[in-house]
């Protein structure tokens, strides 16, 4: 039996399969179903609501490989209550979760496109599983280009996996960051000076960005200047999500609702309130 585990209501209890820390403020657990021949299928950029019980819930982006859809994997820091709870759990304890929720990243849409994946600080965790699709399908797209930056060389994440990803002939893979330390030999300065040296074809490209909003903000405008157009430009807005129902109203993002119409956006869809920061 195979039967998919879907919950919009009510949290099902997953197990804690394992924890691995990334850096010194963020942290990866990985869950399994309670049922350990059922699956939870979901799309590369999809959330899940996850539930620390007798704390709260809060959305935490999918960063596992969407073909492994039996190995939940969410990377995250943490930055109020409920991760810093979750940063106490360990092998076997329980955590809720509900979903997947959410408009996923366009992988299908983008086959015969080079692809270019921009990520900023944790903003590489949403964009993994695209990552993962894109690798496994490698042949049904053009050039694939990853640019990532952090803040310093200790705030890298999946270090192993980039080392794997820039080591193939097939992608091209950029890092930078915004201090170097002492031994960092590679690039300096904010993820959108590496927009210009990307090997891709402006009329024939596809980005995918996920990181702080002005990182974004930047990036977009970085990415049109290369002649790439709005709708072809694909921002994740992760942002004030409390229900992943589009019931509670706390993540309406001008005339959307983040965790139905979202988190990704085509950027020209968005455009018109984008860059107003009240929204």
């Amino acid at each position: 039996m195979n039967d998919s585990l879907n919950s919009t209501m009510v949290p099902t209890p997953f197990r804690v399969q394992r924890v691995r820390r990334e850096t010194h403020d963020t942290f990866t657990l990985e869950l399994r179903p309670p049922d350990g021949s059922r699956t939870l299928p979901f799309a590369p950029g999809q959330f899940n609501m996850l539930y620390m019980f007798g704390v709260g819930e809060v959305p935490i982006s999918i960063s596992g490989d969407p073909s492994h859809p039996e190995r939940i994997v969410h990377t995250t820091r943490v930055v109020g209550t409920v991760t810093r709870a979750m940063h106490t759990l360990k092998p076997s304890d329980s955590l809720g979760v509900r979903g997947p929720f959410g408009t996923p990243w366009p992988v299908e849409k983008a086959y015969g496109s080079d692809i270019m994946i921009i990520a900023g600080g944790i903003g590489l965790a949403p964009l993994r599983p695209a990552v993962y699709q894109i690798l496994s399908q490698r042949e049904k797209f053009g050039k694939v280009v990853i640019l990532s930056g952090t803040r310093t060389p200790a705030d890298i994440l999946f270090r192993k996996e980039m080392e794997q990803w820039r080591s193939r002939f097939d992608v091209d893979l950029f890092t930078t960051v915004d201090r170097a330390m002492s031994g960092w030999k590679g690039n300096v300065g904010v993820v959108t000076t590496l927009i210009s040296r990307a090997p891709v074809d402006p009329q024939n490209s596809v980005a995918m960005v996920c990181g702080p909003e002005v990182m974004m903000r930047f990036t977009v405008m970085e990415l049109q200047k290369r002649g790439i157009g709005g709708d072809r430009i694909y921002v994740s807005m992760e942002r004030n999500m409390k229900c992943g129902l589009g019931l509670c109203g706390h993540c309406q993002y001008g005339p959307t609702f983040v965790c139905k119409d979202g988190p990704v956006y085509p950027f020209n869809r968005i455009k018109d309130y984008f860059a107003i920061r009240e929204i």
